[in-house]
């Protein structure tokens, strides 16, 4: 299983889902993002959210795999 999975690629108008080994770092899985699921703006999928908001939830731990995360992106 690779690193970083694209396992929504739509959310909304500016967000997508991957599943992600917990040790990750954002430029790893934003280089994932917009190389398998570019985003379609100028900036591309800009935003890792690591924390919880008022637009969107913080990461989640993986049902199906331990040590894996779903972090929602922002572009």
């Amino acid at each position: 299983m690779e690193r970083v999975t694209v396992t929504n690629p739509v959310i909304g108008i500016c967000h997508m889902q991957v599943c992600a080994v917990a040790d990750a770092t954002d430029k790893e899985i934003l280089e994932v993002a917009n190389r398998e699921n570019p985003s379609g703006t100028r900036a591309g999928w800009a935003e890792v959210i690591r924390a919880s908001g008022e637009f969107a939830q913080g990461p989640v731990d993986c049902e199906k795999v331990s040590g894996r995360v779903h972090y929602l992106l922002s572009c």
